[in-house]
């Protein structure tokens, strides 16, 4: 019942979002009122989602094309990677395994930054009704055909939460690098 009541209100969230053509994240969420394991975690993808919204606001064809070296990731490949993980913090809650994304070498920048940011937002819902044992059900799922992995939500913490809290603040500095810093 909590997770159909998640559901909902994060679709009546993200259509009254639509209707005023603003993206998650521009402003931080209010804090919760209680320090609770489920709560934490929330937070923490609140402050990813945050940091990402403004990261990625106003970049131009020319950042997205960037790369400081030859062997680097251009910014928008990062964000690619970035939307990949987005994906699997929003699976971990519900144990949902995580099959190779979608095509996404299609996606413009302008979906694949909504739809990263809907991720977090949708993935902070799920977390913020969880209990302490409630994580013991979260877990990062890697599923390749009839094989699958899987981890407890700790590599969750350790992996992709803090990998994309760490590329967003590589797509600030190459935008930077770029000569167009955020505001």
């Amino acid at each position: 019942m909590k997770k159909k009541l998640v559901a909902l209100s994060f679709f009546l969230t993200s259509f009254l979002q639509a209707q005023e053509m603003k993206l998650p994240y521009s402003e931080i969420p209010d804090y919760p009122a209680a320090y609770t394991s489920g709560n934490i975690v929330a937070r923490m993808v609140d402050g990813l989602g945050f940091r990402y919204h403004w990261a990625t606001e106003g970049l131009t064809q020319q950042n997205l094309d960037f790369r400081p070296t030859s062997e680097g990731r251009s910014i928008f490949e990062t964000l690619q990677h970035i939307y990949g993980m987005s994906e699997m913090i929003k699976n971990a809650p519900e144990a949902v395994p995580n099959i190779r994304p979608m095509d996404i070498s299609t996606l413009s920048y302008e979906e694949l930054r909504r739809m990263t940011l809907e991720n977090l937002q949708t993935a902070s819902a799920l977390y913020s009704n969880m209990e302490a044992v409630d994580f013991e059900s979260a877990k990062v799922i890697f599923q390749r055909g009839e094989n699958q992995s899987d981890f407890p939500y700790w590599n969750m913490i350790n992996g992709m939460l803090s990998d994309c809290i760490y590329h967003t603040g590589q797509v600030t500095m190459m935008r930077r690098m770029d000569g167009n810093p955020i505001n």
